[in-house]
């Protein structure tokens, strides 16, 4: 049995496949050791059955954001000891004269010179000597450090120093990360810092990773543990643990990928994705959900740049856990910050301070009755006296909750322009597909603001990022910059072959099947940055021809008769993931009246109107629902504002007709 695990702020999500349907269980996570809940899980879906357990982690990501990974020491080339401190030129806030400087996660005592250079072109210039290298292992060594990184200049042409230094520095028994595996590409501030951040995480994710697989291998007799990486792919666990750094973006990437194979089945090609969970709200575009999200490889994760490939994911601190208060000045805020599952909002009953969650169940947009199928009771007994008292200058509780549903959702708002509009999208062309526990709750209104007509909630939004984790392909990434001519484009074959033959071999190890898929990293001689281009080695020349054309595209101008440069390689070997097709039922039209077991109060944009509650798994193919309504599921709840429509489709999603909003 298979069985996908994504562990959340709030709630681990478990998806698995039982007579040939998806079955979901939520449990509430546990931060101070995850593994507790996903042992829980398996504990009870498949109790002392040999599994197969597919993992997507917070743990990589927690440990960036309360910087709480090892303490590291960066071994780089004499002189560039100041290298991950200095950074790019580049400030977030340039004329902030009172910006806070950065913290750099390795301290100046932790950086280590070593008296060596390679050329650009990966000759060995000045090797260090024994006793230099002898000296460099004893400091590390009286240094206390935990982790060790290694990213010497230009090693991505010549790794022949950091393999001896590294040799070396096995006798203190430490984590090593260095750059010539780790990202073995140009630009020595990225690839030092993508090192780093492996280096900072490998303890860490060692032990929980390791710890977690011999749990599920002494209870379930587990033949393997992966996990999912932030690119979109599974890889082995004990491969995970070695390069964490891959896992940062585990849980969003799962959303991403079980978004995009839904919306394709349903039939929808253009999306922009809404991932709501208890602590972040994750938006992500898809111009083509048959080839999935885009790819990134300039990501920065708690101020960190990291150089590996990566969805395309943008975060916010918008979540039905996220916590409200009035600042200095009376402005409302609403999160980053979160309540998460301990103690959680203030109506599971140990919080005590005003989350989203309870503004919805203030103002009926929750059902208390039918909450995690009603396995947690919501208390809007508890959440409305402390509303009432922390609600500042407001008139009214139901004021307070309005109001913080208003302010998260133009968070949510602002976070799909920046991947939308300020890219050069407009999202009208798209459909939006809304998951997590929250995104259906506040997918019409989003739209709605941004005049968007479709809204696609599929089904188990809840666990939808379980969903892509479980159908999600084994996937490795493999780079190398070669900087070569134009006209070189005919003489990449030799070292794609190179590339392939290594993935090939990982993935034969772990008795797997790989397709290798190519590409190539172009830009116009002396530019600064590059484009990612598809090689095909049957026609090479026509991955120039396509950069002058994405160009013209992304920038607004080309010039075919410039001469342009081949900077990167990239290989991506895929092992195709178990397939899984819904059951698709003929449609039989209807209103859902059998459905529809309640009729209550709830408030939309602060008016109240008289709404239908429907239960989504009574409701059949064919139906469709008028709003106002609410549809109540495990998993979560699809709000239907006055003027707007849903219908089942043949695979029971919901589809929603968005009214367009009018003006005064």
């Amino acid at each position: 049995m298979r069985v996908a695990i994504d562990t959340g702020g709030t709630f681990t999500d478990c998806v698995y496949l039982a007579d040939g349907e998806l079955r979901v269980l939520k449990l509430f996570s546990t931060p101070a050791d995850p593994a507790l809940a996903v042992l829980e899980a398996l504990k009870r879906i498949a109790d002392a059955e040999i599994v197969e357990v597919r993992h997507g982690t917070t743990v990589a990501t927690n440990a960036m954001l309360e910087r709480k990974g090892a303490r590291v020491a960066f071994v780089t080339t004499a002189g560039f000891e100041d290298t991950i401190a200095i950074g790019r030129q580049t400030r977030a806030r340039l004329y902030d004269w009172f910006a806070p400087i950065p913290i750099c996660i390795v301290p100046r005592e932790l950086c280590f010179g070593v008296p060596e250079r390679v050329s650009a072109e990966g000759k060995i210039l000045r090797s260090p000597t024994d006793e230099e290298i002898s000296a460099l292992v004893n400091a590390i060594r009286i240094s206390e450090a935990e982790s060790v990184a290694i990213s010497l200049l230009f090693s991505f042409a010549n790794p022949e120093t950091e393999q001896r230094i590294e040799s070396a520095l096995r006798t203190l028994n430490l984590p090593i990360s260095v750059s010539h595996r780790i990202l073995p590409e140009f630009r020595e501030y990225e690839r030092a810092s993508t090192t780093v951040v492996n280096a900072y995480l490998a303890p860490l994710m060692g032990s929980y990773l390791r710890h977690l697989e011999q749990s599920v291998t002494v209870r379930n007799q587990a033949s393997r543990v992966s996990v999912m990486q932030s690119s979109g792919g599974i890889i082995p666990a004990h491969l995970a643990a070695q390069e964490p750094v891959r896992t940062v973006l585990s849980g969003p990437a799962g959303g991403v990928i079980g978004a995009c194979r839904m919306a394709q089945l349903a039939g929808f090609e253009r999306i922009i994705g809404i991932d709501m969970g208890g602590t972040s709200t994750d938006v992500f575009l898809s111009g083509s959900t048959s080839e999935g999200a885009q790819l990134t490889r300039e990501s920065i994760v708690a101020g960190v740049p990291i150089g590996i490939p990566m969805l395309d994911i943008h975060t916010v601190g918008a979540g039905g856990g996220s916590i409200a208060r009035f600042d200095a000045g009376g402005m409302l805020r609403v999160g980053p910050e979160s309540a998460g599952a301990d103690p959680g909002p203030i109506c599971f009953g140990r919080g005590t301070q005003p989350t989203v969650t309870d503004a919805n169940l203030i103002l009926g947009r929750l059902d208390a009755s039918s909450f995690l199928g009603g396995g947690v009771a919501l208390d809007r007994s508890r959440a409305e006296p402390i509303l009432h008292e922390q609600k500042g200058p407001l008139t009214s509780v139901e004021d307070f909750a309005s109001g913080i549903v208003r302010v998260v959702e133009t968070h949510m708002e602002n976070a799909i322009r920046v991947i939308s509009i300020e890219r050069g999208y407009d999202p009208r062309e798209f459909t939006l597909v809304a998951f997590g526990g929250g995104g259906p709750l506040h997918a019409c209104t989003l739209a709605r603001s941004l005049r968007i007509s479709t809204v696609f909630i599929p089904a188990m939004p809840g666990a939808l990022s379980a969903v892509g984790i479980l159908l999600a392909d084994t996937v490795r990434d493999y780079s190398r910059t070669v900087m070569l001519p134009g006209e070189s484009i005919h003489e990449l074959e030799p070292i794609f072959i190179e590339l392939e033959a290594r993935g090939l071999e990982e993935f034969a190890a772990e008795g797997l099947e790989g397709t290798a898929h190519r590409s190539i990293d172009i830009r116009y001689r002396r530019q600064g940055y590059e484009l990612n281009l598809v090689y095909d080695p049957n026609a090479p020349e026509q991955s120039i021809a396509a950069f002058h054309q994405l160009h013209q595209q992304r920038y607004g101008f080309s010039d075919s008769e410039k001469p342009v440069e081949i900077v990167n390689l990239r290989l991506r070997m895929v092992s195709k993931g178990e397939p899984y097709t819904p059951r698709l039922r003929e449609l039989i039209p209807g209103d859902g009246s059998t459905a529809r077991y309640a009729e209550r109060i709830i408030v939309f944009d602060g008016m109240p109107h008289s709404s239908r509650i429907y239960k989504r798994e009574a409701l059949v193919p064919g139906d469709t629902i008028q709003g106002p309504a609410m549809i109540t599921e495990y998993t979560s709840a699809t709000l239907l504002p006055p003027d707007c429509s849903a219908r089942v489709d043949g695979y029971s999603n919901l589809i929603l007709a968005i009214a367009p909003e009018k003006v005064p």
